[in-house]
């Protein structure tokens, strides 16, 4: 038991050394926090990150903390994930496409007593990676030219430990606490053919070190004989995060090499918004599950730190306008022909989902990219044991496997097409049985 736990802990370091690789190289990541994670895990992705209102014994939902107290009794479910993504960018007629991959998560989960779990684990909050140069004239012969350089790399972490509880039959509550973390650099550098022309760069950089509290409630009732209804809703808790980013303005001769800095320090310059969500699932003989989650992030009540010149005095300030409310809808389905059946197709999985989201920036004054996406994939039992006295079956770990296509695009902006295979491993096993010698 010692040496499962220890290797446990051991996957959740691994991961966090992972995560901290970018899995992104789309432009958009250099506003705000980045490209935001959808945090869910396999199974959720199938249906394109549906989980709000769902309860299932063997795999963690960590969308809704309340579900933890649906988990078995006798198991430690162990759960981790990876994708691949290949992702067009049109912009003009040109098309580029890039190539990423990345450790997405990792989380296990299990029953202390009685209606009582608990999870831990690791999720990505934001990703930031993105290089790429724009070269133009400054007058009409075309004698002097500039390239403007944008990179930026980094991004937001968390590791979290939750519980849930049923308090009575039906009612379950739910919390996360997370510590947040992780740093980004961000630079802007503007150069010229034209030694006589001091090249200008402005860095951008901030180290956050913060927390998140996420809470989660889930009523399940029976509607029919073979029908069963689970409502659930989420809160995520906004504050100031203690953050003091830094913005660096650096002009340099290119003649003698002598540079001139300026740094303007924002204290306490980052917030994280509050979030609610709601949402549905109806289990149909325990074959047949769909559901629909609606999500709400507040990011237009919160500002966010900027450099720019009024009335030709630099200053490095809080914008109020930089961002914008966040509405996602997400609906799916997951269906099972008998999860106890000695038939292999019968057992596996079948999953599916869309979403569409609304932009959550502003950029040069206009809506951000929105967000169209849709998902198909599996769940395959990859380990499972046969209790003859039992007449069921046990240790059920699975292997998920989806694919997703995102698309985000706004008007007179670049348009993206993301094709991502996501693959996760739920390891599901008999750790709390006590067994007897006849």
């Amino acid at each position: 038991m010692n040496k499962r736990i220890c290797s446990t802990v051991l996957a959740v370091a691994f991961a966090a050394v992972a995560m901290a690789q970018s899995g992104t190289n789309s432009p958009y990541s250099q506003f705000g926090f980045g490209i935001l994670s959808e945090q869910n895990n396999g199974f959720n992705r199938g249906m394109n990150g549906l989980g709000i209102g769902f309860r299932d014994h063997n795999q963690v939902n960590f969308l809704n903390p309340a579900s933890y107290s649906s988990v078995d009794s006798l198991t430690f479910i162990f759960d981790a994930g990876v994708s691949l993504q290949l992702t067009n960018f049109e912009e003009n007629g040109i098309k580029k496409n890039a190539r990423n991959s990345n450790f997405d998560y990792v989380a296990a989960e299990f029953r202390v007593m009685p209606h009582f779990g608990v999870s831990f684990g690791l999720l990505p909050f934001s990703n930031i990676g993105y290089n790429y140069a724009y070269t133009g004239y400054l007058d009409n012969k075309k004698s002097t030219s500039y390239t403007n350089t944008y990179s930026g790399s980094g991004g937001l972490h968390q590791v979290f430990l939750g519980a849930g509880v049923e308090l009575f039959k039906g009612l379950s509550i739910g919390a996360n606490f997370s510590y947040l973390w992780g740093s980004f650099t961000r630079s802007v550098v503007n150069s010229y053919n034209d030694a006589y022309i001091n090249t200008l760069s402005k860095s951008y950089s901030a180290d956050v070190r913060s927390y998140k509290l996420d809470a989660g409630l889930q009523y399940q009732l029976k509607v029919s004989k073979n029908d069963q209804l689970t409502i659930g809703a989420t809160y995520t808790m906004g504050h100031k995060l203690g953050c003091d980013p830094e913005c660096r303005v650096i002009s340099v001769n290119p003649q003698t090499s002598v540079s001139d800095t300026t740094k303007y320090v924002l204290s306490n310059g980052f917030e994280l918004p509050t979030m609610i969500g709601a949402g549905f699932s109806l289990n149909h003989a325990n074959r047949l599950r769909v559901g629909a989650d609606y999500t709400l992030q507040k990011w237009g009540s919160v500002s966010f730190p900027e450099y720019s010149v009024v009335n030709d005095e630099p200053q490095y300030a809080l914008q109020s306008d930089y961002f914008k409310d966040r509405h996602k809808v997400t609906v799916g389905a997951d269906y099972c022909n008998n999860e106890q059946s000695r038939r292999f197709i019968d057992r596996v999985h079948f999953r599916a989902g869309a979403s569409y989201a609304t932009p959550y920036l502003k950029i040069n004054g206009q809506d951000g990219p929105k967000e169209l996406s849709v998902s198909a994939g599996f769940g395959i039992p990859i380990i499972n044991r046969w209790y003859e006295r039992e007449r069921s079956r046990g240790n059920i770990s699975m292997l998920n496997i989806s694919a997703q296509w995102v698309q985000r695009s706004a008007a007179s902006l670049i348009k993206e097409n993301t094709f991502r295979i996501n693959v996760g491993v739920t390891f599901n096993e008999r750790w709390f049985a006590k067994w007897k010698v006849e």
